[in-house]
């Protein structure tokens, strides 16, 4: 199925920013899917679920919440003064929403979805 009437075509970007230990400490959404119609594109739902889930587990489960931006057609998310302990059980919720994701890119397609991995640097 073609969509190309569609406005927004250029898909999401979804950037994770990673540690040299592989952990994620930053992400962020942005732009739309353009798989279908607002209201009936199962990608941009799929996405906008798993993260914002991901940063609601976040501000549940960890002492310190993350420094969140929402805007319409971006979100991000960067864990900032988190401890040891508590960046390891970050990732549970991070690699899961990661891993969703993913295969959501992998059963529509680069499109739709393209995913950027960057090296996070602390300051």
């Amino acid at each position: 199925m073609k969509h190309s009437n569609l406005k927004n075509r250029a898909g999401i970007r979804f950037t994770v920013w990673v540690d040299d230990q592989g952990r994620i400490r930053e992400f962020g959404l942005s732009g739309h899917a353009g798989f279908a119609e607002e209201g009936q594109d199962i990608v941009c739902a799929g996405v906008s679920a798993l993260s914002i889930a991901a940063v609601n587990g976040l501000e549940y489960f960890l002492s310190v919440a993350p420094k969140v931006q929402e805007a319409e057609g971006l979100l991000t998310c960067q864990l900032v003064g988190i401890i040891e302990q508590e960046l390891e059980k970050a990732q549970w919720i991070l690699q899961t929403m990661k891993l969703g994701i993913e295969q959501i890119q992998t059963t529509y397609g680069q499109d739709y979805i393209f995913i950027d991995r960057r090296r996070w640097i602390p300051c």
